[in-house]
């Protein structure tokens, strides 16, 4: 990232190759295990609404650093209703596919995602396994899901701090694929599945390598802020949805890289992670900075 001086982050992307860093302007960078995370904001740094829908926010207003989605109050609401969780899209043509994603020992989530996105949303969500459930228009997929979280009694939202806690401490692949194969069965036998929605034989598609996770080390807490003058350095052993899992001179910390949009970075030197950061439970609670 040394040549990334003051850019400005767009976000983490996932694309067929792995985790891919985006800048405004379309520039992106990959990023693979094993390379150096290391970023600084300038002391005069402020965060700014990223928009909406491709368009810059009209007055560059200012965000908190703790927001994920980096939008003001109006540019997060014009966002939300045009999103295909609002239902404002009834008559989208395109095709959903309906999934069930694993995260770790009893969560599990179901869910939908345009099928011409393949399985780019159970990445950026960390979906450590996954298995499709049908296919069809989007409303029938709405039903499906809607069906799904009640009879299955799964939540159709995990925490990210959730997903965490548990990556460093995954049971072998044969769990893992058991608990999301087992409710796939159970899928099967439920009736009032809409006649619309192809169903999807049951296929396990397991993330743990594409993770990194893999005897991944506990992390010891995870970055809750950016701030002015602050910097995060460290190697990237695993990246999982919007998380990287970063070797530092502390330990294993965790960058919630939706903590960077709307921030302009630039390059940082060392082994050190100078913002505030939240230490996991096993490590006591600090409010202040490593």
């Amino acid at each position: 990232m040394a040549e990334a001086r003051g850019w400005r982050c767009a976000g983490l992307r996932w694309s067929e190759n792995g985790p891919v860093w985006m800048w405004d302007g379309g520039r992106s960078s990959p990023l693979a295990r094993g390379q150096r995370v290391a970023f600084a904001v300038a002391p005069e740094g402020r965060r700014t609404c990223v928009g909406a829908r491709g368009h810059a926010c009209p007055v560059r207003a200012s965000v908190t650093g703790r927001s994920t989605g980096a939008r003001c109050e109006e540019c997060a609401r014009l966002d939300r209703a045009h999103s295909v969780a609002a239902d404002t899209l009834a008559d989208d043509p395109r095709p959903y596919r309906v999934y069930l994603a694993w995260f770790g020992p009893g969560m599990v989530k179901v869910g939908i995602t345009g099928a011409a996105r393949g399985p780019a949303r159970l990445l950026e969500q960390g979906a450590v396994v996954f298995s499709w459930l049908g296919q069809g228009p989007l409303m029938a997929a709405r039903r499906a899901e809607e069906l799904l979280r009640t009879a299955l009694k799964v939540p159709d939202r995990i925490p990210y701090a959730t997903k965490r806690a548990v990556r460093s401490a995954l049971p072998g692949a044969a769990e893992r694929r058991a608990e999301i194969a087992e409710l796939h069965a159970r899928v099967a036998e439920l009736d009032g599945w809409p006649e619309t929605l192809d169903r999807a034989p049951f296929h396990a598609v397991d993330h743990t390598g594409v993770f990194g996770l893999e005897g991944l080390p506990a992390a010891v807490g995870a970055v809750r802020e950016l701030v002015p003058g602050g910097a995060v350095s460290g190697e990237l052993l695993a990246a999982a949805g919007p998380d990287l899992h970063l070797s530092t001179g502390r330990g294993v910390v965790v960058l919630d890289t939706r903590l960077l949009t709307g921030w302009e970075l630039t390059a940082a030197d060392g082994d050190s992670v100078t913002v505030p950061v939240t230490e996991s439970e096993d490590a006591g609670t600090q409010d202040g900075l490593f």
